[in-house]
């Protein structure tokens, strides 16, 4: 059962329980968010989720009997199409239950990477594999994208005819996906809860679909939920959400606002999952916590000032992977308030998604922002579908070198504060902008399969974070536009933003969507990102490469190292310098 490991009682829990606000969520009262009128409308429309463990929308013995079916039928890969909330949930429970032993070989795309895409399709058995097409409003350009793709590949060794059994749709009552799979009378299609948000949707057909088909007993899951959600439920301190979201809010309060995850690398899918949710829900008003996920523990020895951690343990055989996350997290500082928890199966995700759903709930109460809406989000959805129908627009220059590397032409654009003629130039104006509290994210439009690239990625990742001393995240496009993208334009002037992509050496055109082709797609919604960060005020830059290759990824990495090189010797002689001018006491 939930459990977590912390002395100290935060002084907002005592809010949370005079307020009653764990019973008010349960009982889907909007009218706790009635501090904007905006935010009480929408929270009406969207509380669905508060009780989807105790009355589930749709038969769960349904799915479970679908599920079964499949897999008897000879179903051995299911490949999940689908964006942001839609999948985030899904790969956390298939990943996780992978060491377990899934029933099927699950993968999930949620890339317009034509190099993932071609890396997932390649080396599985069409004739055995079942497609999960998954987005609430039917509509997302990333997945008819994708979905375009992937057709055309079932196309080449496959009737048309016999396509349609091998795709299964989830969504929303009414959406145009939903008609599509009518029409085209595909295998199945489950209908989703339209009060349920998407980054709210673990326990809905979304989450329990591909939980059952991994093998997963939803009875079991759901038994797991309906437990958490009377303890999330209930109005006391020792209430599991209550003690979340307070150790959230009042350290957010004094300056802590930004939490790092830590957990073995089993749980590690988890975080992404979270990082959604708390981004997407509270990055709004000028406001919001960041999640930052996956990062070294070194990096906090020393206590920064504004970050606190929460931790996972995680159920593994493997000893020494035991011990070497123990070791991990004796670097941290004691300063940093820390919050632990530990999960021992797929099934006891469920009690998480609860207790974290409703943990942000209450923290969008206590922060006076709306949890279930992402403006942000769709304003950037609109300027690449812009783009698409007008063109990209013209960069502000164009460079063959970095460094003394020749590359090909890469192009350049920036926001006014990190105006420069070069790309060493950029890349130094915009690390001078960091400042302590501040934090850095890379945001890569690139595949983060193939040797040698997420390595190169990490290498500027971990270097900003080490020479700047901020926390520092790497970023998948577009899958973050629908995550911390809401935090990065609607959260406070905190992010310093470098967003990458690539040309595509074998690209793979598109015929019924907006984009010509996957590249075409992810390079418009980079620009896309970009124009509304430079309308929000953000210092960022779009570096748009040639290729990419490990090789040319790794060349930007070196450059961005010399650049932190210069910068990190630049202060240090500014410290220097001002400790000599110090009167002596």
């Amino acid at each position: 059962m939930l459990a977590s490991e912390t002395e100290k009682l935060y002084p907002a829990a005592k809010t949370l329980v005079r307020d009653k606000v764990a019973s008010r969520i349960h009982a889907k009262d909007h009218t706790l968010y009635a501090f904007e009128e905006g935010a009480c409308d929408c929270a009406a429309d969207f509380m669905g989720w508060a009780d989807l463990a105790t009355n589930p929308p749709y038969p769960c013995e349904q799915i479970q009997a679908f599920a079964k079916k499949a897999i008897a039928d000879g179903i051995e890969t299911v490949l999940l199409i689908g964006q942001g909330g839609s999948t985030q949930a899904p790969m956390t429970i298939t990943k996780y239950n992978k060491i377990d032993r899934n029933a099927v070989d699950f993968k999930v795309l949620d890339s317009v990477s034509p190099v993932r895409v071609r890396t997932i399709l390649t080396g599985i058995d069409l004739e055995k594999t079942l497609v999960l097409v998954s987005s609430k409003s039917g509509g997302t350009i990333e997945m008819r994208s994708v979905l375009d793709a992937v057709v055309d590949h079932f196309a080449e060794t496959m009737p048309a005819e016999q396509i349609p059994s091998h795709l299964v749709a989830i969504t929303d009552p009414g959406s145009g996906l939903e008609a599509r799979a009518l029409d085209e009378h595909w295998r199945a299609c489950f209908p989703g809860e339209p009060t349920v948000g998407g980054r709210f949707s673990a326990l809905s057909v979304f989450g329990l679909v591909p939980a059952a088909l991994a093998g997963i007993d939803l009875a079991d899951f759901l038994g797991h939920a309906k437990e958490a959600e009377q303890a999330c439920s209930e109005d006391a301190v020792d209430n599991p959400a209550i003690a979340l979201a307070s150790f959230l809010f009042d350290n957010y309060l004094a300056g802590r606002d930004k939490f790092c995850f830590f957990t073995p690398k089993r749980g590690r899918v988890l975080g992404l999952w979270i990082e959604q949710l708390v981004a997407e829900s509270l990055g709004k008003n000028g406001l919001g916590i960041l999640p930052n996920i996956e990062i070294d523990t070194l990096l906090l020895a020393e206590d920064p000032k504004d970050r606190c951690v929460i931790t996972y343990s995680t159920k593994t055989d493997l000893w020494d992977e035991r011990k070497n996350f123990d070791l991990s997290l004796a670097y941290l500082d004691d300063a940093i308030p820390r919050l632990s928890f530990r999960i021992e199966s797929a099934a006891e995700l469920a009690e998480h998604f609860v207790m974290w759903e409703y943990a942000v709930a209450m923290c969008g109460y206590l922060l006076k922002v709306c949890p279930f809406d992402q403006p942000d989000v769709a304003s950037t959805k609109a300027a690449a579908l812009q783009i698409l129908a007008q063109g990209q627009p013209e960069p502000d220059f164009e460079e063959s070198f970095i460094g003394r590397v020749h590359m090909g032409e890469a192009e350049v654009t920036m926001a006014p504060c990190v105006k420069a003629d070069t790309i060493k130039g950029a890349l130094y104006n915009l690390f001078s902008s960091v400042q302590p509290g501040d934090y850095f994210a890379l945001n890569a439009f690139l595949p983060f399969d193939g040797e040698g690239r997420r390595e190169a990625l990490e290498v500027i990742r971990h270097g900003v974070a080490d020479k700047l001393g901020v926390a520092s995240c790497l970023e998948i496009g577009p899958r973050y536009l629908h995550s911390t993208g809401q935090l990065h334009k609607g959260g406070p002037n905190k992010g310093v933003f470098l967003i990458i992509s690539a040309d595509e050496l074998k690209d793979i055109p598109l015929s019924n969507v907006e984009a010509e082709s996957l590249g075409a797609l992810a390079k418009a919604q980079a620009a896309a990102d970009l124009s509304i960060l430079i309308e929000r005020g953000r210092r960022c830059m779009h570096l748009h490469l040639p290729d990419n290759s490990g090789v040319t990824i790794r060349a930007l990495g070196d450059a961005v190292m010399r650049v932190l090189y210069r910068i990190d010797a630049e202060r240090a002689a500014e410290a220097q310098e001002a400790a000599d001018e110090a009167p002596e006491e």
